[in-house]
């Protein structure tokens, strides 16, 4: 954004949105290979709709996981438990089609092209990245926890409408529901907000009119601070004026689809790979962590009040074949030295993020909705200012 005044839109889903709800499953059946197997290589594909849950993809481990009793589980867990809601987890049909990794993608993942050509300096060198793609890691100065305000607003309120949910709070909301929030920007910084969006799956008895009130209330004002909440904005709940029909019935959901809302709400770049259901090795996954990681102690260090990297892999190799750092004229330091501050002190290499991250445990789960970056209630590794002091140096 080169404008100093803008207007700026992110937007979030509950865990009960279709595509969160294919996400949940996933991640839950990579946590339940992760738990016995952590070694194991998953790639868990899920697709939902009208009374129907298909999980197929590639895995390869040696444990068992009995996948259509995680599948109910899981939908169980979210809310939907009775056919009135559009979905019930115990009488929706689970079908399943995986296989085992692709030996052709495996042998480059087991033995990284630093062995086969017989550059290897260390043990992290054993291990090849998943596939290629580049990976996008992002932080600025706009919230405590460093990322863009719209969306991290736009997760709360949608993590605000499960739990008022979930706490009988408003006994008639179902699973699904959407936040937007927009930001108006003034000179590059947050001033204020423009407007509120907020769609609730309700059940059919309660008024339109019962349901503006009750979600400016319990979820816009609880969550936005007062200070962001001028004469000028607009609040917008169940624009339709009707949200009954919601979830899988509403629309088919499929894993991978809300890449954007899992990342920064579109305020940084994104590079395509969607994470949900990826064991570590995937570095869609795990760099994309990575590349938060080291964003953010950049910013929390002062180097730099926004920063965004990219990191670049090939399949089957080790090092990352291209990086790079935008700080948008925010540096303190030279750029040249901030990247050479980050060559020294974080190792970018998949089976060294997998081990400094600590990757191989069952965490994915509770990343499946309200984003993965941001989570001051998650004791998330790569949320950790670890590196500061050291960042610090090039000060």
């Amino acid at each position: 954004m080169h404008q100093n005044n803008y207007l700026f839109s992110s937007e979030s889903v509950t865990e009960g949105h279709p595509d969160k709800l294919a996400d949940r499953i996933s991640d839950a059946i990579l946590d339940a290979i992760m738990e016995d197997d952590p070694a194991g290589r998953v790639a868990a594909e899920t697709m939902v709709t009208t009374g129907l849950v298909l999980v197929c993809g590639e895995i390869t481990t040696e444990c068992y996981v009995d996948i259509p009793q995680l599948v109910r589980n899981t939908v169980m867990d979210i809310g939907y438990t009775r056919a009135k809601f559009g979905f019930d987890g115990e009488t929706c049909a689970v079908l399943t089609s995986i296989d085992e990794q692709s030996p052709d993608i495996a042998q480059g993942v087991n033995e990284a092209y630093e062995i086969r050509s017989k550059q290897q300096k260390d043990d992290y060198d054993k291990v090849g990245a998943g596939d290629q793609g580049i990976m996008f890691g992002y932080a600025c100065e706009e919230t405590p926890e460093l990322m863009p305000m719209p969306i991290a607003l736009a997760h709360k309120m949608a993590q605000q409408l499960t739990v008022i949910r979930k706490e009988g709070v408003l006994d008639y909301l179902r699973p699904d529901g959407k936040t937007q929030v927009t930001v108006v920007y003034k000179n590059g910084e947050p001033a204020y907000l423009d407007n509120v969006v907020v769609s609730a799956q309700h059940s059919d008895e309660v008024t339109l009119d019962q349901i503006e009130k009750d979600l400016v209330e319990h979820v816009v004002r609880e969550i936005a601070p007062e200070k962001l909440i001028v004469p000028e904005t607009r609040f917008y709940i169940n624009p339709t004026g009707r949200f009954v029909v919601g979830g899988p019935q509403g629309d088919a959901g499929l894993t991978g689809r809300k890449t954007i809302v899992d990342t920064y709400g579109g305020y940084a770049a994104h590079g395509g790979g969607a994470f949900s259901g990826k064991d570590p090795t995937k570095v869609d996954r795990s760099a994309s962590y990575a590349a938060r990681h080291v964003a953010k102690n950049i910013v929390a260090a002062g180097l730099a009040s926004r920063c965004q990297l990219q990191l670049a892999y090939a399949i089957g190799v080790a090092h990352p074949v291209s990086m790079m750092i935008e700080t948008y004229g925010t540096e303190k330091v030279p750029v040249e030295r901030i990247e050479e501050m980050i060559n020294k002190h974080f190792d970018l290499r998949p089976a060294a993020i997998i081990d400094h991250l600590q990757l191989r445990r069952p965490i994915y789960q509770q990343l499946s909705a309200y984003g993965h970056f941001g989570r001051p209630e998650l004791d998330l590794t790569w949320e950790k200012l670890d590196k500061v002091e050291q960042l610090k140096e090039a000060l």
